[in-house]
């Protein structure tokens, strides 16, 4: 082989090696500041003094989610970098993100697993496709697809038809109808084609939902821990928002949640069967239940 060529060959593999540890560099290594090792880490100091480990699951994850009231609302906080990374943010939450840091740290406190490395591993595998971060499209963007995967997993089980719903039937296309609303997703076919194959998934999936003018006769059965889904009228879209079930001293299931931009973590006043009808654009609920 001419020495000149071998060097050119070798030169471009080396590149094409350098290049790949570089993208599976910056594909593995979370995104998240002092500040979120603090919060978490409060979390469970938190646990440990009030012995949560030994409490059901329900419960840990109301006290944890109670422990974020205050916190501020903040969208897209999942939105960074140019490659899927795992990012935490416990400074600002959506509505999402804050249900998700409450089960995370729960589950965590029932494994009595007390490190932020351990909060790590369990953020990914509540946030990604079967437990695993691979790229844009195997995180669980639509929220019914979440519940599925939670329910297929045996995290926790969809309860929804059980306590009363009925089938819930929509179209569901409504990231691949505004791809411009995401910019990953608006820059890479690739991309675009997974979330058209995923979508078309949950639009044949058999779901349930509670409608909205019969969630009050259900509500008894709604424990305070399950988590809520808010189904919409929005085309395309199955869940438009999601918190965390609660009961008042009033003996009414109401919603702790992150409501909206300019606002923080809080309960809603009217309980859940009120607040959803108080919403043109909400329709009904479904519900998890979290596993211990």
């Amino acid at each position: 082989m001419n020495l000149r060529f071998f060097l050119s060959w070798y030169k471009l593999l080396y590149f094409a090696i350098c290049q790949l540890l570089v993208f599976t560099f910056c594909l593995a290594q979370p995104i998240y500041t002092q500040k979120d090792i603090e919060i978490c880490n409060s979390k469970f100091q938190l646990a440990l003094q009030q012995n949560l480990s030994l409490r059901p699951i329900n419960e840990v994850i109301i006290t944890i989610a109670k422990s974020f009231i205050g916190t501020e609302y903040q969208p897209y906080t999942l939105e960074k970098g140019n490659n899927e990374q795992l990012v935490v943010n416990l400074t600002g939450l959506d509505c999402y993100t804050f249900l998700e840091s409450s089960i995370v740290i729960a589950r965590c406190i029932k494994k009595n697993k007390y490190t932020f490395d351990e909060f790590l591993k369990e953020l990914e595998n509540i946030r990604y496709r079967d437990g695993k971060l691979k790229d844009y499209p195997s995180r669980l963007h639509y929220f019914s697809d979440w519940i599925y995967d939670m329910s297929k997993r045996k995290i926790g089980e969809d309860i929804t038809k059980r306590i009363g719903g009925i089938p819930y039937k929509k179209k569901i296309n409504y990231m691949s109808m505004h791809s411009e609303l995401y910019p990953k997703l608006k820059s890479n076919k690739n991309y675009f084609d997974q979330i058209i194959e995923i979508e078309n998934e949950i639009s044949n999936r058999e779901y349930y939902y509670i409608p909205q003018n019969k969630i009050h006769r259900v509500e008894n059965k709604i424990k305070e821990g399950d988590i809520i889904g808010i189904t919409t009228n929005i085309e395309g879209l199955d869940i438009s928002h999601t918190g965390i079930a609660i009961k008042e001293s009033n003996g009414r299931i109401h919603l702790l949640h992150a409501p909206n931009v300019g606002q923080k973590v809080q309960i809603t006043k009217l309980p859940l069967a009120d607040y959803i009808k108080a919403n043109s654009k909400h329709t009904g609920i479904m519900v998890l239940r979290i596993l211990d």
